[in-house]
């Protein structure tokens, strides 16, 4: 795997409504996988890539559309107070158990100032026993740039937006970052792309070597005329997918992202999702969407002949970008594809590299087959 790109991108900071720093990663490292590029209205970088099998006289290529959101979670300062403390509001569904004295980066029109954040209130040793139970709500956080006011007043807008800051780390079996949720989608629909092809993903991790999509004899021919929108405002709900879908108007839809794996003390197996080490999940039913059953049924039966680990899930509440192909025009068949994450919606998201190996490589192996 190009882990130094998944570091890139999960790094580089972009919420919902401010993924620009994203887009522009993502444009330049698959400049030549795809015969056309454009960003619409809302944001989403659209990618297009030709079949390379003439269809049949008369007869259309099958159109499949994969959506991976590029946003992540986080903020916007929504009011700066005499004493210069940022406080903001979110762009995301967050749990407050987890925003306790986090380090931040505020993106101005003047540059990027670290920060740190934690909620109004009294420090343990001057806390009461009710002090400490107490969960604050997202309205009580507020940000500490540790600047003068002079210059918080200048820089600072309302509206800038605030990202969680926590370094990317590779462990032994897994990778820990912020926003693998949903930047693993994104670097997963690249790899697929460069297997499809024929180019290695290490040769493109930062924007070195250049990919040569349309090399005769390099990587497998495709009858599909194969789409990937890497979408905006997913996490307040699917609103890049629902214009790109629109816009694309797909026969197949894939929603590639994250999803819970709850396999950790505390939670029941009977909650877990998934299970990491497990392989690459099928969705067959969340919150948003229940999936194509024939389509669900395709993938898992290619994964079971191509020894590609898998498993089958279903999340309770939640959903993907899936939804909205599923619902868009005339609407499509669709499914999901999905990666278990630990952790999901803080700085500590961890998968298994195994995991992330096996939706690569199903994706790899069906798109080529898609007629």
């Amino acid at each position: 795997m190009d882990t130094p790109l998944l570091r890139r991108l999960c790094e580089t900071p972009g919420i919902p409504g401010r993924e620009e720093r994203v887009r522009a990663v993502i444009e330049e490292v698959v400049a030549d996988l795809f015969d056309e590029i454009r960003t619409d209205a809302l944001g989403s970088l659209i990618c297009t890539r030709r079949p390379t099998i003439a269809p049949k006289r008369g007869q259309k290529p099958v159109r499949v559309l994969i959506a991976a959101h590029m946003d992540e979670i986080g903020f916007y300062v929504r009011h700066i107070d005499e004493k210069g403390f940022l406080w903001i509001n979110p762009a995301g569904g967050f749990d407050t158990r987890n925003l306790f004295a986090r380090r931040v980066t505020v993106l101005t029109a003047n540059g990027d100032y670290p920060g740190v954040m934690n909620p109004g209130g009294k420090p343990v040793h001057i806390a009461s026993a009710e002090d400490r139970k107490k969960v604050p709500e997202i309205e009580e956080f507020f940000i500490d740039l540790g600047m003068d006011l002079t210059t918080i007043q200048r820089d600072v807008r309302i509206g800038d937006p605030v990202v969680l800051d926590e370094p990317f780390l590779e462990l032994p079996n897994r990778i820990v970052s912020k926003a693998l949720d949903n930047r693993l989608a994104c670097f997963i629909a690249i790899e697929a792309l460069r297997a499809i092809a024929g180019v290695s993903g290490a040769a493109g991790a930062s924007g070195g070597k250049k990919s040569k999509s349309r090399k005769p004899g390099i990587g497998p021919d495709h009858a599909a005329e194969i789409v990937v929108a890497f979408t905006v405002q997913e996490e307040v709900g699917l609103r890049g997918a629902i214009t790109a879908a629109n816009q694309v108007e797909a026969d197949i839809g894939i929603g590639l992202d994250t999803t819970l794996a709850v396999d950790t003390p505390g939670v029941p197996d009977t909650m877990r999702v998934t299970k990491q080490g497990d392989g690459v999940g099928i969705m067959l039913q969340d919150g948003s969407m229940i999936a194509d059953a024939a389509l669900s049924r395709e993938l898992v039966d290619l994964a079971e002949s191509h020894a590609i680990p898998v498993q089958r899930c279903i999340l309770p509440r939640g959903g993907q970008d899936g939804a909205a192909i599923q619902r868009a025009g005339a609407g499509a068949r669709c499914a999901a594809v999905v990666v278990g994450t630990r952790y999901i919606h803080t700085v500590t998201e961890m998968v298994d590299r195994t995991d992330v190996e096996a939706a690569i490589a199903l994706l790899a192996a069906w798109l080529p087959r898609v007629a």
